[in-house]
This record gives structure tokens, C-alpha cells and sequence, in this order.
């Protein structure tokens, strides 16, 4: 679609909604709704919103909040006296320390700021495994719900969230905001499209990592299925920007545990055309060892870089496995 074609399109949107702006409020009001009740019900969302995802480093932001901020300013909490210098306000001179020492001094305070998180969400093929044991619940679906909770946490404590979502490449990305309609627009992005095509993680975060310009959290939320030593040299680009990087990683029990029996038909999820036929039994003892294997430098590799990692499975409960992970965090502060 041309420039001229697009600008005139937006007018037009324009004119239509001050004519039927009644209808379209009763329409947004009941999608948002629709949204919400598709990713999380009231009973999820109710006991996510008591929890507080806390930073454990120094992060920044703009407004008075929860975390530790790298700026000193005036907020409740005292960080240290410096020597007065020409220019300093003098509503700033500790009168008390001058009483004893006969020298001017600065009173600093660490001021207190909000965190700005972004989600990262794998929508790629593989995400749309479901097995029998996780009650019909893909891996995208239950990576959805965690982003959900997570968003919905966040903008409740009045940080900042944004939302990436890719699979060859970064497909949507929205910037941290902190505004409660914010929350629908991440909801409505989760629900855009099914998951479909190939990825290749580390192109995909080397990408993104030229976006993210203030330094906060990360949070990658995947089955991880990829060259793992890639994947954790990209994640220390995060690290090295001095993100904080948390992987939740998202697997299907089967994926864990390879149960299948007989000869079967494996269908790559990532690629259409692509399939194997297979003697299930006979393939176990060799992916159960490579599984092991992907999973041991999964997590040393995370250890090795600072770089929290919680694996669910999609047959788990996610908020409660979600909230003994917060709590954990919130303790470790």
C-alpha cells in the first residue's frame, strides 16, 4: 500500500469513529474483555497480583517505584554524605552534620524507580507441540499465559512492560509502558497469529538487543530449543548492556520424557514438509541421553553467565510454579 493510499485509509478510520465512537467503545470493551478471559481466568490473574517481581541489580527508570536506580535523588532511602560544592542546593546540606563538623555537607538518597521488563515470546513452529498430558494446552498457549501474568504483575505495580515476539525474526515489538491499556495491546499481540515457521534464537536476540537502549530486564520466554553455546553468547550480549536476563523455559512432558511406542510418523513443526518415520522404541535411550545433554548445557551455560533459568512443563500449574519462582527472587533480593 502506497504513502497516499495509507494516509488517506487513517482519515477515513478517523471520520468513521467520531460518527460511531459509542459503537466502537462497546466493541473495544468487549474484545478486551474476550482477551483477558482467553489467556488468564480471574482466579490466575487475582493471585499473580499479589506478587512483586523485584529486580536483584541496579536498574533504571523514570518514575518513584520499587526498584534500586543507579540516580541519585531525593526519595526515603539515604545513601551517603559528599562534601558541599558551589552550586549544590542548599535545601540539600545536612544542618546537623555542619552542627558537628563545622563543614558543609550533601545528604544523597538511592531514589527508587520502576522497572522496565520486556517479554520475549517464541511464536515459532515448535511451540505448537501438544501432548496428552498437558490438557490440551500448547506450548505457545501456556508461554502465553506466563507473559500475561507476568504483564498483568507488572503493570499493576506501575513498572514498565513491553512484548517482543518472533520466529524467523523479531515480528512485533512494543516498547516498556507502564499504562494499564497498555495491557491490552500486549494481549492482543499474544492472540495475532498462531505459532508457525523456523527460528534461530541467537539471530533473533542479537537482533533485538540493538532495541533495547535502557538497561532493565529481559525475560525470554521459549522451549529454547536451539545451539545452545549461540543462544547463551547472545544472552551475554543482554547481560553485558547490564540487562538482567530470567529464560523460562517452556517443554511438553513429552519432550522430557519420550513416551511413544511403536513406529511413528514425527512431523517437523517448523518446517511442513518435513517429517521422519521413526522405531520409537528402539530412538529413546539415545534422545533421552541427548535431551540430558541439551539440558546440562542449558543450564551451565545460564549459571556460567548470571542468567536466572526456571523450565516448566506445560502439565504444571503455571501460576504456581510462577509464584514460588517470584517469591524465590523476591527472598534473594
Amino acid at each position: 500500500m502506497s504513502a497516499k493510499k495509507q494516509t488517506k485509509s487513517r482519515t477515513t478510520y478517523v471520520q468513521e469513529g467520531e460518527k460511531h465512537a459509542a459503537d466502537r467503545l462497546t466493541i473495544c470493551f468487549l474484545l478486551i474483555l474476550m482477551n483477558i478471559g482467553d489467556i488468564l481466568s480471574p482466579e490466575q490473574r487475582d493471585r499473580i497480583a499479589g506478587l512483586q517481581l523485584t529486580a536483584r541489580q541496579v536498574v533504571e527508570g523514570f518514575c518513584s517505584g520499587l526498584h534500586r536506580s543507579p540516580h541519585k535523588g531525593y526519595s526515603v532511602e539515604f545513601k551517603e554524605h559528599r562534601q558541599y560544592v558551589q552550586g549544590d542546593e542548599i535545601r540539600a546540606i545536612d544542618w546537623k552534620v555542619f552542627a558537628k563538623t563545622d563543614r558543609l555537607y550533601i545528604r544523597e538518597f538511592e531514589e527508587e524507580t520502576n522497572l522496565r521488563a520486556t517479554l520475549v515470546v517464541d511464536h515459532s513452529g515448535s511451540m505448537n507441540y501438544v501432548g496428552s498430558r498437558s490438557g490440551g494446552v500448547t506450548k505457545y498457549q501456556y508461554a502465553m499465559r506466563i507473559a500475561a501474568s507476568l504483564a498483568y504483575l507488572m503493570v499493576g505495580q506501575q513498572d514498565g512492560v513491553g512484548l517482543a515476539t518472533f520466529d524467523t525474526q523479531v515480528d512485533e515489538y512494543l516498547p516498556p509502558r507502564s499504562r494499564p491499556s497498555h495491557l491490552q495491546a500486549i494481549f492482543a499481540t499474544l492472540l495475532r497469529r498462531p505459532p508457525s515457521g523456523e527460528t534461530e534464537l541467537s539471530e533473533v536476540l542479537n537482533a533485538l538487543a540493538a532495541k533495547l537502549h535502557r538497561r532493565g530486564v529481559m525475560i525470554l520466554i521459549s522451549d529454547c530449543f536451539a545451539d545452545v553455546p549461540k543462544l547463551i553468547h547472545s544472552l551475554t550480549h543482554f547481560r553485558h548492556a547490564r540487562h538482567e536476563v530470567i529464560v523460562i523455559q517452556v517443554v511438553d512432558p513429552d519432550e522430557v520424557d519420550f513416551p511413544f511406542m511403536g513406529r511413528l510418523r514425527f512431523r517437523d513443526l517448523e518446517r511442513p514438509d518435513g517429517h521422519e518415520d521413526v522405531d520409537a522404541a528402539s530412538l529413546r535411550d539415545a534422545y533421552q541421553k541427548n535431551y540430558a545433554a541439551f539440558t546440562k548445557q542449558l543450564v551451565d551455560g545460564c549459571g556460567r553467565a548470571r542468567i536466572d533459568l526456571l523450565t516448566l512443563q506445560t502439565d504444571q500449574p503455571f501460576d504456581t510454579a510462577l509464584a514460588t519462582y517470584l517469591a524465590t527472587r523476591r527472598r534473594m533480593r
